[in-house]
């Protein structure tokens, strides 16, 4: 399925769709996951999900689900924004982001904001993957502004 999910980790639709609006932020700082929206000219786009452990250990899931908005650069260019966001609403200090190495799309918007520090098998992946291999890249709180540094350098 996709990009590696595990059928029986997703759940029945139901299922979903409570763990989906229990995720909707409350504005509890406790909340361990959160839920955004993403909308583009009033459309839903996709979804970011933050699952938060510790202030070390934090992973997010975006997904751009209106197919008519993928591969137009979208993702690259709310990455910045949407890193600043997480750091913004929580006290997490480092964000992990744990990506198949298959999944080039991902990798190849990433790689521009912040490289790979390893590459492991994880048995129990954050979210909603099979045991498999991945790539690993870490960014901190102090990295928010170097990332909208390396974005505006982009555009120029």
């Amino acid at each position: 399925m996709g990009m590696g999910a595990d059928p029986a980790r997703l759940g029945t639709p139901g299922e979903t769709r409570a763990r989906y609006l229990r995720a909707l932020r409350s504005g509890d700082p406790t909340q361990r996951s959160i839920l955004f929206s993403i909308k583009l000219d009033g459309t839903f786009a996709g979804f970011s999900a933050l699952n938060q452990h510790d202030l070390q250990t934090n992973y997010s899931h975006w997904h751009i689900v209106n197919f008519s908005r993928r591969r137009c650069g979208l993702s690259t260019a709310l990455y910045p924004h949407r890193i600043k966001m997480y750091f913004d609403t929580t006290n997490m200090e480092r964000l992990i982001h744990q990506t198949r190495p298959q999944n080039v799309g991902v990798n190849a918007m990433l790689e521009k904001y912040v490289r790979v520090a390893e590459t492991r098998f994880i048995e129990n992946p954050d979210g909603m993957g099979r045991p498999g291999i991945f790539n690993l890249r870490y960014v901190h709180r102090y990295d928010v502004e170097r990332i909208f540094e390396m974005a505006r350098s982009a555009r120029r």
